[in-house]
């Protein structure tokens, strides 16, 4: 059973972020990035956009063995273009071997990714620049108190929304839209999920796009420790589709089980605060059952 909190005032103090001191304790986020950065191997340098993960850098430390390059929210895929564009011609000038290359990484939260940087990402898209780029998508501007973002989700309670009534925009299909190399939805609580499409995207040239499941313990309202666990639940009751996007196909990676034999989207709602209005005083029945129905219809169509 998790713990919800209605506010971050509520969580305990050991699970309280101090300002540029550290991370949030279960940061979902985190967990995904650190996996991919695995991967991915030390030739990297990482584009970060403000937001979240730009905490992970007190100059001139980052925990990344690789590089590190931090940009305004809105241009980190700009930057990007010029650090891959410098490299090539380091190497065609024999300035650096190849062995010498660096895997080019745009990191940014979901209201960069959404919102503010999607111009600079479609352009580079649309430009064919070889590079990855990963949205840790805690589902708000978490940085600054979680207020609603782009991909905030229908019914869930922000600093600035009770009840977000837009819905979360789907980023997956804008990207697909732009006909990358590559494109999937990942989730820490699903590692070996993520590492394969990381793997996967390292053998393809172009644009390599990753939309990272993120819980956030302190905008979501729920105990630290419960970060994978609700991770999983997001996958099992099919709210989280695991998909990618390759050779003009969309597959779903790691279909839930059928409709009455998955878990039901109210198992997830109930692990975080952020749901909680939905439940009391009184429980919102319409709206309950409009948010599973959102699932279902999403699976029915994916049959």
């Amino acid at each position: 059973m998790t713990t919800q909190y209605k506010s971050l005032k509520d969580l305990p103090r050991e699970h309280q972020m101090a300002p540029g001191t550290a991370m949030c304790a279960g940061c979902g986020g985190l967990e995904a990035i650190k996996q991919i950065a695995d991967v991915l191997g030390e030739n990297t340098v990482f584009v970060n956009a403000a937001g979240c993960m730009t905490l992970l850098s007190v100059y001139p430390h980052t925990p990344f063995r690789g590089s590190w390059l931090y940009t305004a929210m809105g241009s980190a895929p700009a930057g990007a273009q010029g650090v891959r564009d410098a490299l090539d011609v380091l190497m065609r000038r024999g300035r650096i071997p190849a062995e010498e290359n660096l895997k080019v990484v745009v990191l940014t939260g979901d209201g960069a990714a959404n919102g503010i940087g999607l111009g600079s990402t479609s352009g580079a898209m649309d430009r064919g620049l070889d590079f990855y780029y990963v949205c840790y998508d805690n589902e708000g501007y978490g940085n600054t108190g979680h207020q609603t973002s782009s991909a905030t989700p229908l019914g869930a309670e922000t600093a600035t929304a009770h009840s977000n009534a837009g819905g979360k925009k789907d980023l997956f299909g804008i990207w697909v839209a732009h006909r990358p190399a590559y494109v999937a939805t990942v989730a820490g609580a699903e590692p070996v999920d993520l590492a394969r499409k990381v793997e996967r995207a390292m053998g393809l040239q172009g644009p390599k796009m990753f939309i990272a499941f993120a819980p956030c313990p302190t905008g979501w309202h729920f105990e630290p420790r419960e970060s994978v666990e609700v991770g999983k639940l997001a996958v099992k009751t099919g709210l989280w589709p695991l998909k990618e996007y390759v050779d003009g196909k969309v597959v779903h990676t790691r279909p839930p089980r059928p409709r009455g034999e998955r878990p039901a989207l109210e198992e997830y709602l109930r692990t975080q605060g952020r749901y909680r209005h939905l439940f009391e005083p009184r429980r919102d029945e319409a709206m309950l059952a409009r948010l599973q129905a959102q699932v279902d219809a999403y699976w029915d169509s994916a049959a």
